[in-house]
């Protein structure tokens, strides 16, 4: 791209709030720092209070590249970070970006041109899940499946098209600073929810399948069950606090969960034929397996069922305990005021 062309593209900022990410933070910056993006590019670290390296890598790399730099994030919390990494960034377009989130090559100079080719107010694509291990490829296969994750168009990928939500977004500033960026009461769900509140002041959020994000899934059953109990908590709170966002896909979930846990009790305790929920469920998850796990390793492919039910049942168990107690916090506070995430000038 000549330099004249280049001078008229939008700069871009890339947020990116990090908690215990020495695993993947300097791949996930070099993805960035590598994207083939011809105009001003900045690169915004929120550093939580991690109990790992991560700070120590995030300070190497702004050693190497000016183009990076750091703020802090005290209370780790994902949305507030966020909220401190716009904050210390200036540029016109925001590039979300996750700490193990790996940016695909020409990410940010698609996005940009679709940014402005329809109008939108958020752009993003699919969350692309890709394991390093036996688990975590069988975690990926069941992320990527309908049988996973329902029809969600980031998760298994479809048509180019409006979008309720995409994974983590390329916005325009103007837009989060009206809207007072993210809520940071949501501890999850925070990105549907502030897509939510884009829909609802006429934004527009466009998903395409040309925009991928790398995606690396937890490590181990047990970080797998809480990401998926929280995701239905605090989805949860996301229903209660709009009302009417909350549609069929999203009962899934806890309808399995209460399907299981009420037929294995009740085919304990009053009659095998309760035993039939239980059943048909685990039918459908070890027939799931057999489908989404061709090509997988014979062990991934054993381990499919466990993810899938991890995900499930955990969702659903998050869901249907979510306490009242946390939408009314969240209903009883205020999203940031646009004045507490305008840029600093630098």
């Amino acid at each position: 791209m000549n330099t004249k062309a280049a001078e008229e593209l939008p700069a871009v900022s890339v947020i990116m709030p990090v908690l215990n990410e020495e695993r993947h933070l300097r791949t996930a910056v070099r993805h960035i720092l590598e994207q083939d993006y011809a105009g001003p590019m900045e690169v915004v670290i929120a550093l939580g209070p991690s109990s790992d390296r991560t700070a120590q890598i995030a300070a190497e790399l702004t050693a190497e590249d000016p183009r990076v730099r750091t703020v802090e994030n005290p209370t780790g919390r994902t949305p507030a970070g966020l909220n401190a990494a716009i904050r210390g960034s200036s540029h016109p377009i925001v590039v979300r970006v996750d700490g193990h989130g790996l940016l695909t090559p020409g990410y940010i100079t698609t996005a940009v041109r679709l940014l402005g080719e329809m109008e939108a107010a958020n752009v993003g694509g699919i969350m692309h899940a890709e394991g390093e291990t036996e688990w975590e490829n069988a975690v990926a296969a069941a992320m990527t499946s309908k049988i996973g994750v329902g029809n969600a168009a980031f998760h298994t990928g479809g048509l180019a098209g409006p979008a309720d939500t995409v994974y983590l977004g390329v916005f325009r500033r103007e837009v989060l600073e009206k809207l007072g960026g993210y809520n940071e009461e949501f501890i999850r769900a925070q990105d549907w929810e502030l897509n939510y509140r884009i829909r609802q002041d006429g934004g527009l959020i466009w998903f395409t399948p040309q925009l991928r994000v790398t995606y690396r899934p937890r490590p181990n059953v047990r970080a797998l069950a809480k990401q998926y109990k929280d995701y239905g908590r605090w989805r949860r709170v996301v229903t209660r606090y709009h009302k009417g966002s909350v549609n069929l896909r999203y009962l899934a979930p806890p309808a399995a969960f209460l399907g299981v846990t009420l037929g294995l009790v009740l085919g304990a305790a009053v009659h095998p034929v309760f035993l039939a929920a239980p059943g048909a469920y685990l039918l459908g998850i070890l027939g799931g397996a057999v489908v989404e796990g061709r090509g997988l390793a014979a062990r991934a492919k054993a381990l499919l069922p466990v993810a899938f039910a991890t995900m499930h049942l955990s969702w659903g168990f998050g869901f249907l305990t979510s306490p009242r107690s946390l939408a009314r916090r969240v209903i009883a506070s205020r999203a940031p005021s646009p004045a507490n995430v305008v840029s600093e000038v630098h």
